[in-house]
């Protein structure tokens, strides 16, 4: 039997196709970056946060605040540290591992902040579709040259950057991959949005009385000097606390709903203020 060479050659090329495509290929592994490794080349995606634990990411937001962005504010304390807070909590409460709603949003925050430090230092300008990255960026190279001298103009400042960057980071999780959040998670998320609430309406009346943003250490003197200062850690470790408490139950929206809050902040963080201020503890009536 004669067999003609250009159909035997098919034949053996189909074979070996079919064997091939059979086989089991094993899939690239993703690369998983270290927090050192982001914080030197600032071009880690959100892809790659969401896949750090959160012991990691709190290395990372704290090395990107001690090494990038230190170069470009130099003198001014961390201003990252009420993130680092909440981070601190998501860790100790086993929350936001990798593919989950609270992984992907927080992995959104910190890629803006990230993007922003690479931008306010001119190593480029892509912001990796993240729109709290220009936002960053304006807040940082403004701190700088001495824009953001008031509490208020730097407050109003920092809460709109991590309020952008926040919501890409919910549609990173929700729209990009499907996955939505708890009741609990999304009442959480609400509360987080009346701490930027505050900062984004802090009166320009108040500034004479509180320290601005300045290079150094500076001493809160009030309740919500203390409350609302992003370098500081405590307020927002223990306020994440108590909102993830109340989280659990569904209040009624409202004026009241934010009267409740305030009053339930205050006085469970009262006793930390007047520990880290000193400040004389409210006479009772």
């Amino acid at each position: 039997m004669r067999i003609r060479h250009g159909r035997f050659t098919a034949a053996v090329t189909l074979g070996i196709t079919v064997l091939l495509g059979s086989a089991s290929v094993p899939a690239v592994a993703e690369v998983h970056r270290t927090p050192a490794a982001c914080a030197a080349t600032l071009d880690c995606t959100a892809g790659d946060i969401d896949r750090m634990t959160m012991a990691e990411r709190l290395d990372l937001v704290r090395a990107l605040s001690d090494g990038p962005a230190a170069e470009v504010i130099p003198g001014y304390t961390p201003r990252w540290r009420n993130i680092e807070g909440i981070v601190e909590f998501f860790r100790a409460n086993d929350m936001g591992a990798p593919g989950t709603w609270v992984s992907h949003v927080d992995a959104g925050i910190i890629e803006g902040i990230e993007r922003g430090i690479a931008i306010a230092s001119g190593r480029d300008e892509d912001t990796f579709g993240n729109p709290g990255s220009t936002l960053w960026a304006n807040y940082l190279t403004r701190l700088r040259d001495g824009g953001l001298a008031s509490r208020s103009a730097h407050d109003q400042a920092w809460s709109e950057a991590e309020q952008a960057s926040t919501e890409h980071g919910k549609a990173l999780a929700e729209q990009v991959h499907g996955v939505p959040p708890t009741a609990v998670e999304q009442r959480f998320y609400e509360f987080s949005d009346f701490y930027r609430l505050v900062l984004r309406n802090r009166s320009p009346l108040l500034d004479p009385l509180s320290p601005g943003p300045g290079p150094g250490s500076r001493r809160q003197l009030t309740f919500l000097d203390w409350f609302t200062d992003v370098g500081n850690a405590t307020p927002s470790l223990r306020g994440a606390e108590l909102a993830h408490g109340i989280a659990e139950f569904d209040l009624p929206d409202g004026a009241a709903k934010t009267v409740a809050l305030l009053a339930a902040y205050t006085e469970y963080l009262l006793t930390d203020y007047l520990d880290q201020t000193g400040a004389p503890a409210p006479q009772s009536s």
